[in-house]
């Protein structure tokens, strides 16, 4: 099985990811270690700015990982926000079964009412420095684009509304 997570930033992709390899005993693959190996290895002009362009770019090699997994009949736990909204029209249908999506997203509100504790988490999995640009007004822009893309695809959202332990919660149970 694949499990593919993807979301808005700081939404906890990477602490769900992380939980899950601990439930589960998966491997993990953070689209973002292979994004900065990329950049870092001079393999492509693109910065950590660019998100749009990333996707394009890095979609189609973990699209044919994800393939390569399943074929081999291998789980794994990808995680990142580099997943096309329209990611299903990667797979055929001797893909799909195998893959579980998860697409985290906050809402207006909570992001609203709980900024400093989102802010606060930003480093519990990875460091992230003093990410000056996590503001409630891009944390918000983020998010409904997050949500408005992916809904327009058909995909389920597990929306973070009120309480972001249970809904983590909830999605670790179901697996």
């Amino acid at each position: 099985m694949i499990i593919l997570i993807t979301g808005a930033s700081h939404t906890g992709k990477t602490l769900l990811a992380q939980k899950l390899l601990e439930k589960c005993k998966y491997p993990y693959l953070s689209i973002d270690h292979l994004k900065m190996g990329l950049i870092r290895s001079g393999n492509t002009e693109l910065t950590p700015y660019d998100d749009d362009k990333m996707t394009e770019y890095i979609w189609p090699v973990v699209r044919e990982m994800i393939k390569t997994a399943i074929e081999n009949n291998q789980n794994l736990i990808i995680e990142g926000c580099y997943v096309p909204y329209d990611w299903r029209l990667s797979f055929d249908e001797r893909y799909l079964p195998s893959i579980r999506f998860v697409c985290l997203a906050m809402t207006d509100e909570y992001i609203e009412n709980n900024y400093d504790l989102i802010f606060s988490h930003r480093s519990d999995i990875e460091y992230r420095g003093d990410d000056i640009d996590c503001t409630i007004e891009a944390l918000i822009e983020d998010n409904r684009n997050v949500i408005a893309g992916f809904q327009k695809h058909n995909e389920r959202i597990a929306l973070i509304e009120k309480n972001y332990e249970r809904t983590i919660k909830e999605l670790i149970d179901n697996f």
